[in-house]
């Protein structure tokens, strides 16, 4: 598995472009490990990957986290909050979140700008 993910500020044809890439790639035989997240403008990335995001996603990859009450108490932050965080990161598929545990399967987050 691949433990990078890449984080773009792109359209659906820039996602639509590196689909297609990858596709040709393995219907070449190459392996095709890439996890991509796409947003459509830095102001929805910085909303989305906020400071407090960053740093319960850096917690979460580096303890055992059994329930988001126990992320919560450990991030010394406001329970709601913290469930509202684990929510949204888990819908953009930086956090899994199962019935014993929350993980954060990716060691790195790469994210680049173009100016």
């Amino acid at each position: 598995m691949n433990e990078t993910i890449t984080v773009h500020i792109g359209t659906a044809e820039d996602m639509a472009r590196r689909f297609s890439d990858a596709w040709n790639r393995a219907e070449q035989g190459q392996a095709v490990s890439e996890n991509h997240l796409t947003f459509l403008d830095l102001e929805r990335l910085l909303a989305a990957l906020t400071p407090k995001r960053l740093q319960l996603l850096r917690h979460v990859r580096h303890h055992q986290i059994r329930t988001v009450k126990a992320l919560a108490v450990d991030l010394q932050r406001d329970y709601k909050n913290v469930h509202r965080d684990v929510d949204e990161l888990t819908k953009l598929g930086l956090l899994i979140r199962t019935p014993d545990q929350v993980v954060a399967p990716y060691a790195v987050v790469d994210a680049r700008f173009l100016l």
